[in-house]
């Protein structure tokens, strides 16, 4: 191989970098060179190192290049700069100290350095004054633990990087503990430390003496769903590609809508990827914890004996109370604690409302939330409070029913019912929205004219009681399936049992037909009356009477009949249901036709024709926290509709100058230049006079300008 330049290399170490890793055995001796010129400028350099060296700054990067290609001559090179660093950490400069590291990271990326000696390092880096430096090794050690993890998880390697990160949670120095906590987030957050031994650690950090570590930690249960957020984002900018498509094939073709069309294609795909995705649970992490309730305990004590600001007492609260309401967990406590804020004039009182409906759950005694509920009354639902306020209590004491609907009285259910009449509509419908939640729930509390018509969901609800669990061994609504695959069975069937029960009822009512026939004849006989004796006519008395004691017999017979057979209806829809459930596997198909039919319980009623609005059925599904914007949601009409808009806008306009071009003649009747005309005319009658300044000639420049420093010099 001919080598050229050789001169050139002990001064240019990027080209020397480059030939070394192609054919390292060629240029040995050069670096051999290089090597004993770093070892040499390490030492002078440990002398003064509160100074910049840009030689060394070079040399270090050269060496942590080709470590791999001379792996016994630069063994002790990673062990060099991890005791460079370990002793002068604080005294070195900025850029020296991030060049060191950048090449430890440059030795951990080729295998040259194991990830847990350098995880100790830089954690001990932690105490420098340099905030650049500390993101860029979180930053690092994010990535290097993601990748470690990129094709499969490495069990062993994991525990031992965990371990050692719990150890630094509970280390003195703040910043080290805030930037365990922190790496520890951020790898929960992408999945790699998904497990529940990370999560019960990071609830470790909660009770942190660090003030940061432990709202950091309280901030990773609280949790914010950010892909609602962006998914909303998404949806606002949405475009359809069909219709973009459509004006592409019309309008004319350039580049401009060649690149637009292909990125609403890409929008479109993304956001069918992200549809077709699978859900994620953003708050899994409150289900991984071992002992919830102890750790409502705690927190709940340290927020009684804590001094700190009322934010960290809100997040506090806060995380208490998704504990409580997901977990269904007892702490009494905390409700008489809440109902201290619970003032209008309270600061952030909507979400100390929220807190105290994600803090209700079934299994809570009912007065202990019935205590809440009477404080929201009192303090929100009075008429010395605005309209807001009013429709702000009255929606957290309906989302607070909805998860404890033994905890409303009747007495106070009836006294907040009477403000479905108020003159203020956000009140009404706040009102009338407490009314529809009790009329799926608990109808008997309302009034009768509240409750609204019966239908077939309100016939099939049992009593609620506190701890009874409705557990039910079938799917409701199943016997919809059986019904539309076997109408003519069930035709059948039900002919047959009409035809068993007109038995009964015509055979009573045949005794009644001979008897009524005896009477006819008897009556006949009678008004013959010349023929007959009076013991016949007695006779004819007596078998009247004893018709009318059959009569009286036959009639409670039937209303038996008749409640035995809606008695029988239930039970046979129970019986239906639990055989389709036992009998069949059912699918999606099958699903969807049970919703529908459930979804047309609420709305059909128990007699024929008697239908109710579908707007007063709404399915409340429970979900697992309370959103904010159901208790700020109140309902604002309008000031004024659209044409009141439009002639207020038009009132505004009427003194205003008219858009467009002005006329500046003095009098309008003289006559307008040439050039004037021709704005009126047609484009295509002008178009071979108008002349772009792009493509005048020279000359015409000249005249141009000319006549212009003509006018210009009339003009002074």
């Amino acid at each position: 191989m001919v080598r050229r330049h050789n001169n050139q290399l002990p001064e240019n170490l990027p080209q020397l970098q480059n030939l070394i890793k192609r054919d390292p055995a060629s240029y040995h001796e050069e670096f051999l060179q290089q090597h004993q010129h770093f070892l040499n400028t390490i030492e002078a350099f440990q002398l003064s190192p509160d100074q910049t060296n840009k030689t060394l700054d070079d040399l270090v990067m050269f060496m942590a290049q080709v470590a791999h290609c001379y792996p016994k001559e630069l063994l002790t090179l990673p062990q060099q700069l991890v005791d460079l660093l370990e002793k002068n950490s604080t005294v070195l400069n900025s850029t020296m100290r991030m060049t060191f590291c950048r090449a430890l990271i440059l030795l951990r990326n080729k295998n040259l350095l194991t990830p847990t000696d350098l995880l100790e390092l830089f954690f001990k880096l932690l105490r420098c004054q340099d905030k650049a430096l500390r993101t860029f090794l979180e930053t690092h050690i994010i990535t290097d633990i993601k990748n470690m993890n990129a094709k499969h998880k490495n069990a062993k390697l994991n525990t031992s990087l965990q371990n050692f990160m719990f150890t630094m949670l509970k280390d003195t120095n703040s910043r080290a503990a805030k930037m365990s906590v922190d790496i520890m987030i951020e790898l929960y957050k992408k999945n790699v430390w998904n497990d529940a031994k990370t999560v019960n650690v990071i609830a470790t950090g909660c009770f942190s003496k660090f003030t940061k570590v432990m709202v950091a930690s309280l901030k990773f249960f609280v949790g914010k769903d950010e892909e609602e957020k962006d998914s909303d984002s998404d949806s606002e900018d949405e475009v359809d590609p069909k219709e973009v498509m459509m004006a592409n094939k019309v309008n004319k073709k350039t580049r401009k809508r060649e690149k637009q069309l292909n990125k609403v294609k890409k929008l479109a795909s993304k956001a069918y990827k992200k549809k077709s995705a699978a859900p994620t649970f953003n708050f899994s992490a409150i289900h991984l914890l071992h002992d919830p309730q102890g750790m409502a305990e705690k927190l709940f004590h340290q927020l009684e004996s804590t001094n700190k600001k009322f934010e960290v007492k809100l997040i506090t609260l806060d995380v208490i109370s998704r504990l409580i309401g997901l977990h269904q967990l007892f702490l009494f406590s905390y409700y008489p604690y809440i109902q201290r804020f619970l003032q209008p004039h309270q600061r952030e009182v909507t979400r100390i409302l929220q807190f105290a409906a994600q803090a209700s759950h079934d299994l809570i005694p009912p007065d202990i939330i019935e205590s809440v509920l009477k404080t929201l009354a009192n303090n929100f639902i009075t008429e010395r409070n605005s309209s807001d306020v009013m429709a702000i209590g009255l929606n957290a004491v309906r989302e607070i029913c909805f998860r404890c609907p033994l905890a409303m009285s009747e007495d106070l259910l009836r006294d907040l019912a009477m403000y479905k009449t108020y003159r203020d509509r956000s009140v009404m419908m706040a009102a009338k929205s407490l009314i529809h939640l009790f009329r799926d729930t608990r109808p008997e509390l309302l009034h009768k004219k509240d409750r609204g018509r019966p239908t077939e969901a309100t016939e099939e609800l049992t009593p609620m009681n506190y701890g009874h669990v409705d557990a039910k061994d079938y799917v409701p609504g199943a016997e919809v399936l059986l019904r539309e695959d076997n109408e003519e069975v069930e035709i059948d069937s039900e002919s047959g049992s009409d035809d068993e029960e007109w038995i009964d009822i015509k055979h009573s009512s045949d005794e009644e037909n001979v008897s009524e026939d005896d009477a006819t004849n008897s009556e006949s006989e009678e008004q013959s009356g010349d023929e007959e004796d009076d013991d016949e006519s007695v006779q004819d008395l007596v078998e009247e009477e004893e018709e009318t004691e059959v009569e009286k017999k036959t009639q409670p017979k039937r209303k038996i009949l008749k409640a035995k057979r809606s008695k029988d209806e239930k039970t046979s829809k129970r019986e239906q249901a639990h055989q389709i459930t036992i009998d069949r596997i059912l699918t999606d198909e099958d699903f969807k036709r049970i919703d529908v039919a459930n979804i047309k319980k609420h709305i059909q009623g128990s007699k024929k024709g008697a239908k109710r609005k579908i707007e007063e059925t709404k399915s409340n599904e429970r979900n697992e926290f309370v959103k904010l914007g159901d208790i700020e949601n109140i309902y604002k009409k309008r000031k004024h509709d659209k044409q009141s808009r439009i002639e207020s806008v038009r009132a505004g306009q009427a003194d205003r100058e008219k858009f467009g071009y002005k006329d500046g003649r003095m009098n309008i009747h003289c006559s307008k230049t040439n050039r004037e005309k021709r704005k009126n005319k047609n484009y295509l009658m002008v178009k071979h006079k108008v002349q772009s300044k792009g493509k005048r000639s020279f000359k015409d420049k000249q005249i141009a300008l000319r006549n212009h420093l003509i006018k210009l010099k009339k003009m002074k």
